[in-house]
Parts: structure tokens; sequence; C-alpha cells
């Protein structure tokens, strides 16, 4: 796919179960959530694509030109700059007035802590079952890996992918 006006590149993180990569993604005007929640496509192409094991985070075992990901095995995407997501009514779902919820996002690789913007009280089965999109953004996050804590990402924006997920609680209610 060329670049043009309706397309730019974006560098990310992205969180397989058992890689890390680093690349480049060429993304649409409604930025990386547009893309992952693209229910017309499973895969996505990730370009100047280097690859490292998680639980050998700092050894690079291969880099490509160009790699085909599986979007429903990526559990996040972590971006480097918030702008990255897309249009703030994409991501957050609609204009609605946005609360912002200090979460913690448990799935069965990573522990994520952040800022969830969600319209409206915070309701677990609303934000794990509402619309269609599976990645949903996370911002000025930590991502760890459970087995692996020395892999520790920090990102102004991420999206986690809902349906990894095995818990999500309010942080101001942790204890």
């Amino acid at each position: 796919m060329e670049p043009n006006i309706t397309h730019r590149m974006v560098t990310a993180d992205f969180l397989t179960p058992s890689y890390r990569v680093v690349g480049q993604l060429l993304v649409p005007n409604t930025g990386v959530t547009g893309l992952m929640n693209d229910t017309t496509s499973s895969f996505m192409e990730v370009l100047e694509a280097k690859l490292a094991r998680l639980h050998m985070p700092t050894k690079l075992v291969g880099e490509y030109s160009m790699i085909d990901l599986v979007k429903p095995n990526v559990f996040a995407v972590c971006l480097t700059r918030r702008e990255d997501v897309g249009p703030q009514a994409l991501a957050r779902g609609g204009f609605q007035k946005i609360n912002k919820f200090g979460v913690r996002v448990t799935t069965p690789v990573y522990e994520l802590e952040g800022t969830l913007e969600w319209a409206g009280r915070f309701d677990f089965a609303t934000i794990m079952v509402e619309g269609i999109r599976d990645f949903v953004p996370l911002y000025d996050a930590t991502l760890t890996a459970i087995l692996i804590p020395q892999l520790k990402i920090q990102s102004p924006a991420l999206l986690f992918n809902r349906r990894h997920v095995d818990l999500l609680g309010l942080i101001a209610e942790k204890k």
C-alpha cells in the first residue's frame, strides 16, 4: 500500500502471547483505532519489523521489511503518541461527556495500568461488550509482562484487546 494523503506511518509496539514486535504501521485517517477495529480484515502489515521473544525482551531474533500480524492474537498495541490512537470521537465511541477512570487490566500474559476514558459511569459489562470494537484505548499506560517483569513499556496511549481481558478493576477501589 502506497502512503498517500489519507494514510500515514505510525511507529508502535505490538504484543502477542509470545513476541514483542516493534515496527511501523500504515494507518488511515481513523488512526490505529480504526485500523485495529476494522472488521473487514483480520490481518495487518507491519513494516520494518523487529521481533523479540517475550522471555528474552532485549535479544533481537529477527528483522523483516514486512510481516503480517493476526489482529485477534494481538494483546496490545503501544503507541509513541496519543494522537496516533485516532479521532477522539472514534476512540471514545461517541461525542458524549467523558469520565476518566484509573484502571488495572490483566490478560493471561500482561498487566496494564492507565486511564480509561469512558462516556458515563464505569460499568465492566458495558466496556467489555458494547459495540463491535475489540481494541480499547488506555492512556498514560504501563504494560508489564506477568512472568517477565523486566519487560515493561510505558506509553502515552495503547490499545488493549478486550477479548483477552481476565479482569478490569478500578484503581480507586484498590485497598
